[in-house]
């Protein structure tokens, strides 16, 4: 055990440094976090209104429904419909539990509780990840408490990480689970080498090679602490496999980490692996389960059509649903730009632009940086989250895969970047000759540099959250002053049916972006009678009924008025809607 001094020259921290350290970055996370959310008034993006508007279901009795069916891509094809065909259920699920407490009509804000929490865990995290970087760097006390409370503090305050705490979707908790899981991998690589060491082996001889029966039985603590860490890694990832699909990725980190870093035959390491795995299966065995009998298929549906999308509005095709042969008909040019574009958005528009500078100098350094042990198993997984996201589904990406499973990246790019300023201010103060301690001028000017990106941020967020707020809110006594109140007898197509589903309360259906004639068989089979379209330049509809056909002359404008029953004027919130009466029987 280190003496007091000893401690203090070796960097190491007590128990109780520990544990105050973890609750002042929590504390900043936490205020940070609040005030962010505060400012965010409506479920944005939309998958962040079908998360909260699922948890609002299940304490309202219906339990894991929808009201919009946003993609025909898993059957069976009906609305209010089985919630989760593609994503993952935990976020809803611990969502319900502030809803419980605060009501229901407190939906959106009772579930923010839960993401602000699991975004100011990640502060957390980052904190303890820099701490055992600068552990296993050695660095003096003051430099290594800095290293770790800089980093967390540094991801207390930048903008991305934020954002997390602010939308009550699968982001914030997802990253805060593969973090967990990310630390749990390092201990447990760390702890076998250790007992290797402890047995009398070269902690550098080649794994897997069989070096006899050890000299003697470790102490039963020792035996049974890495069989609880295993245990725990196992429910952390199966957790994770509950919240996004991409733990996964984390799962396959630790079986090269196993493999190839940690000591002991191939059967010991083995065991290393199947143990987590065997947890992590029965963890999430009741979901798969529920799947199969809800969608007929145990895994997360239309995973397969995602790879195959040619554009990010395939995810609401209708008729003309992705597949092999109209992916091939791209061209491989076509193909390749994709690709190209799907690693360019996920690299600059997701990581590097919103961090920056942190996520820059982050990933500079990351070759060197992220090779250390207490990092291996974070900077393996986020690289393949990246890499699967960008190459496997490069299209489907744009609207987001890569973006809420990003959590990792940008923690690993934090850390980086602090321990990267720890070392310059190092080398300046050679330079300049300093005698007094000046570690945290590095964390001191990367919180300088993200804070005003973070306001920014923020604020555009708020402001995109409160014109979505005042749309839905004003649109529902315009149908009604239009005869053709939302109430829910027959669903309604739209372009953003989860904000419809979840702002009126009644089944909505994603409008494919396909001919009139698509869009009004669809209409035909779910019995549908209004097609609500926003004004997206982006989309064919409306513009595309100019066009006209027979199916064309099915969509009747509908003149939406204000409350002084006047049209309203262009560019107001209500002007940005156009309604359409489908009359062909």
């Amino acid at each position: 055990m280190l003496v007091a001094s000893d401690a203090r020259q070796s960097g190491a921290v007590s128990r109780r440094e520990g544990w105050l350290s973890a609750a002042a970055v929590f504390a900043v996370a936490l205020v940070v976090r609040i005030v962010a959310a505060a400012a965010v008034t409506f479920p944005i993006p939309e998958d962040t209104a079908y998360y909260a508007g699922v948890a609002r279901n299940i304490v309202e009795g219906r339990g894991l429904i929808s009201d919009a069916l946003w993609s025909y891509g898993t059957p069976p094809l009906v609305v209010p419909r089985a919630a989760f065909e593609v994503w993952m259920p935990l976020p809803s699920l611990l969502e319900a539990i502030p809803m419980v407490l605060a009501g229901a009509a407190n939906w959106f804000r009772a579930a923010q509780l839960v993401s602000v929490i699991a975004a100011s865990v990640v502060a957390v995290l980052a904190w303890r990840l820099g701490a055992d970087l600068a552990a296993e760097m050695e660095l003096p006390a003051g430099r290594a408490r800095t290293m770790g409370i800089g980093s967390g503090l540094v991801a207390a305050a930048l903008g991305p990480l934020v954002l997390y705490g602010a939308l009550p979707d699968s982001t914030a908790l997802f990253a805060a689970l593969s973090l967990a899981a990310c630390l749990l991998m390092a201990r447990i690589a760390a702890a076998e080498m250790a007992r290797d060491a402890a047995r009398g082996e070269a902690p550098d001889a080649a794994p897997g090679e069989d070096r006899g029966t050890p000299p003697s039985d470790p102490a039963p603590s020792d035996r049974q602490r890495p069989e609880g860490r295993l245990i725990a890694l196992g429910l952390v990832l199966g957790f994770a496999a509950l919240t996004r699909s991409e733990a996964i990725w984390l799962a396959l980190a630790w079986a090269v980490a196993a493999w190839f870093w940690t000591p002991g035959s191939r059967r010991h390491r083995a065991g290393l692996i199947a143990g987590p795995a065997v947890v992590a299966v029965l963890v999430v065995a009741p979901w798969v389960v529920r799947d199969w009998l809800a969608f007929g298929t145990p895994l997360p549906g239309q995973t397969i059509a995602n790879v195959l999308f040619v554009h990010d509005y395939d995810v609401s095709a209708y008729q003309n649903q992705p597949s092999l042969s109209l992916y091939v008909a791209q061209g491989p040019a076509a193909v390749a730009g994709a690709h190209v574009a799907g690693i360019a958005h996920n690299l600059f528009s997701v990581l590097l632009i919103p961090s920056f500078p942190v996520g820059l100098l982050g990933l500079l350094v990351l070759p060197w940086v992220g090779g250390r042990r207490a990092l291996r198993p974070l900077a393996l997984s986020a690289a393949f989250i990246f890499l699967v996201t960008s190459l496997a589904f490069p299209v489907a990406t744009l609207s987001g895969t890569y973006l809420h499973a990003a959590g990792p990246a940008f923690v690993l790019l934090t850390v980086c970047c602090v321990a990267a300023l720890d070392r310059f201010i190092v080398l300046v103060g050679r330079l300049r000759h300093w005698t007094r301690p000046v570690a945290w001028l590095g964390p001191a000017f990367a919180i300088a540099a993200i804070a005003p990106l973070c306001f920014v941020t923020v604020n555009a967020f708020a402001s995109q959250a409160n014109d979505a707020r005042r749309r839905y809110e004003l649109l529902p006594a315009a149908m009604a002053r239009a005869g053709l109140p939302l109430d829910g007898t027959s669903p309604v197509i739209t372009d953003n049916p989860i904000w419809l589903a979840e702002a009126a309360r009644i089944p909505a259906l994603a409008l494919p972006e396909e001919s009139p004639d698509s869009v009004l068989d669809l209409a035909r089979h779910f019995g549908a009678k209004v097609l609500i379209v926003g004004s997206d330049p982006a989309r064919e509809w409306p513009a595309i009924l100019d066009r006209g056909g027979t199916a064309a002359r099915c969509f009747q404008t509908v003149t939406l008025t204000d409350n002084s029953g006047a049209a309203p004027p262009k560019g107001s919130d209500l002007a940005t809607f156009h309604v359409f009466l489908i009359v062909c029987p």
